[in-house]
């Protein structure tokens, strides 16, 4: 996959801007963008499973632990499939974001910034074509582990299910963090019949009580 124009209101928005960006910061974004989508190629990989739910928690089929937490729950309400995406735009992007850092930070950072930025775009675009291939008449948004209170620790688990690590290079360390650092983990529930949007964003995020975005009156999405 290679990168479309990566929102640069988006990624300036993860730089902390307030309003429209400045001329300084643009030619920073354009610098950074150009060069992410020289040397960035974002790859995913899916899978489809069944859902069922006990009193354990979620169950997909195709992971060996279910998902704990009453936010999953209501997020899959109705919902009998998901289907499992795991995003990156692989380690290349890790590798331009240290590299800029040894001699320009604000470069680093604006890198950085279009990299979150871009992630967000392959997800999308991800969604995009799996449903175009699978038409799904109903499905949710996408749901991450750490989002609610489903768990972080749940990442290990959801790409080996994936077999992430072979496929596209993904993995999680010991706590749980993705590595290459721009990457997502994502449930979509999938129903035959009109299913709840539910919750979204700062109501049910785990940082919304220490979020800088919420600090100076903006959201992440």
């Amino acid at each position: 996959m290679e990168l479309l124009p990566i929102s640069k209101s988006e990624a300036a928005r993860y730089m902390g801007v307030k309003g429209e960006p400045d001329e300084a910061v643009m030619e920073l974004l354009d610098r950074a963008e150009r060069l992410v989508r020289e040397k960035v190629r974002p790859k995913y990989v899916y899978l489809e499973t069944d859902v069922s739910f006990t009193d354990e928690g979620v169950v997909l089929g195709a992971m060996s632990e279910p998902l704990t937490g009453e936010d999953i729950k209501r997020h899959l309400k109705g919902c009998n499939r998901a289907v499992m995406l795991a995003a990156t735009l692989s380690q290349e992007a890790d590798k331009l974001i240290r590299q800029a850092a040894v001699t320009n930070m604000a470069e680093s950072l604006a890198i950085d910034c279009i990299c979150s930025a871009a992630i967000e775009q392959v997800c999308d675009r991800a969604e995009q074509e799996i449903f175009a291939e699978h038409p799904a008449p109903y499905r949710t948004w996408r749901f991450s582990a750490g989002y609610g209170d489903l768990p972080i620790t749940l990442q290990r688990s959801f790409l080996l299910a994936l077999n992430a690590q072979r496929r596209i290079g993904l993995t999680a360390t010991d706590s749980s963090l993705l590595i290459p650092s721009k990457s997502v983990t994502a449930i979509i529930g999938v129903s035959d019949t009109p299913v709840e949007r539910g919750a979204k964003g700062c109501a049910i995020c785990s940082m919304k009580d220490n979020c800088e975005y919420r600090r100076i009156g903006r959201v992440c999405k």
